[in-house]
This record gives structure tokens, C-alpha cells and sequence, in this order.
């Protein structure tokens, strides 16, 4: 009976062995499932969009009392993406009355642009040099800044309301920048 016991306990132990090295197969930080494990930033794909700037539901904001160009968001064109970036048609035009139309996106939890592409000659041309690339708080022309400061983000996070990025898109509730008092 004793061999019995012998055999029958050496399988015990190898089962428990085995059980061991499965469960360390299964480490959460390997398989992305650890809630507390850094999550990589997949961005969703982004298509240009098939109209032009539509001057009816252009938004104007304030920048900066540095910047001599006036911008504004074609509020049709907001896109609230599930990967965590807001997508716009932004509207720069210069003091001559020229303007430049161009689709971008912005990151909230990092704090970045992206340039999808310009609206030249009554169509979308993509960039092919897109990159992420770091939101300048200190510069005149800052109107990213602005976007994500008064209305696309709050804090480090994706507003995902529409409707409050409208509403603080208006000129009375804007805060992406003070603006300088009336003369």
C-alpha cells in the first residue's frame, strides 16, 4: 500500500506543478488585461471628409490677443472618436481675407494635434506627413491650445457631449483663452 501512496502523491504534485506554470501563463501584464498596466494609444482610421467647410455652421473663437489671423470650427464637422480624439475642420484666415481650411485632431490625454489634411482647390488633400505632435500653449497662433482648453477636453480627458462642446465653443462661454477687455 505504501508504493500506492508513493505513486498516487507524485501525481499530486506533478498536477499541482503543471496548475502552477499555467497560471503564471497567464500573467495580466502580458495579455493587456491588468487594469493598472499602461494602455497604448491605438488610433482608429480617419477618412477626410467628402465636403468642404460649410460657412453656415463656422464657429469663430478666440485665440490670443498676439495672433493677427481669425479662426473658427465648422461645428458640423466635430467628430467624437471612440479611440480618444476629436476631429475638426478648423478655418484660419489672414488679415487679407484669405483662408486655409484644415482637418486635424486632437488628444486629450496627451496633449497633441494632428494634421489630416487641407482643403486645396475645392478638394481634401491628405498629409502625407501626419504626425502627433505636442499642443504649444505659448505661441500666438496657439488655436489648438485653445480647442482643447475651452472645449475639447476637460482636463486630460475627451469631452465626448457634443453638445458641450458647442456650447463652449460660443463666443460668451469660450475659455480656451482670455480675451482682451472691449476699448
Amino acid at each position: 500500500m505504501k508504493p500506492f501512496l508513493q505513486r498516487l502523491y507524485s501525481y499530486v504534485c506533478g498536477v499541482l506543478i503543471c496548475l502552477s506554470l499555467m497560471a503564471c501563463a497567464g500573467d495580466a501584464l502580458q495579455s493587456g488585461l491588468d487594469p493598472f498596466a499602461p494602455m497604448v494609444f491605438k488610433e482608429g482610421t480617419t477618412a477626410m471628409p467628402l465636403n468642404p467647410p460649410n460657412k453656415s455652421t463656422l464657429q469663430p473663437f478666440y485665440v490670443s490677443q498676439a495672433t493677427i489671423f481669425k479662426f473658427a470650427v465648422d461645428t458640423n464637422s466635430i467628430l467624437i472618436g471612440a479611440d480618444g480624439v476629436t476631429r475638426y475642420i478648423v478655418v484660419i484666415t489672414n488679415p487679407s481675407g484669405e483662408t486655409q481650411a484644415q482637418y486635424e485632431g486632437i488628444r486629450c490625454d496627451s496633449f497633441q494635434w494632428r494634421l489630416y489634411g487641407n482643403f486645396e482647390s475645392g478638394v481634401w488633400k491628405e498629409n502625407p506627413l501626419a504626425a502627433w505632435r505636442e499642443i504649444k500653449s505659448n505661441v500666438p497662433n496657439r488655436y489648438q491650445a485653445a480647442l482643447a482648453q475651452g472645449a475639447f477636453c476637460n482636463m486630460a480627458m475627451q469631452d465626448k457631449n457634443i453638445q458641450n462642446i458647442l456650447q463652449n465653443l460660443g463666443s460668451k462661454s469660450f475659455t480656451g483663452s482670455i480675451a482682451p477687455p472691449p476699448f
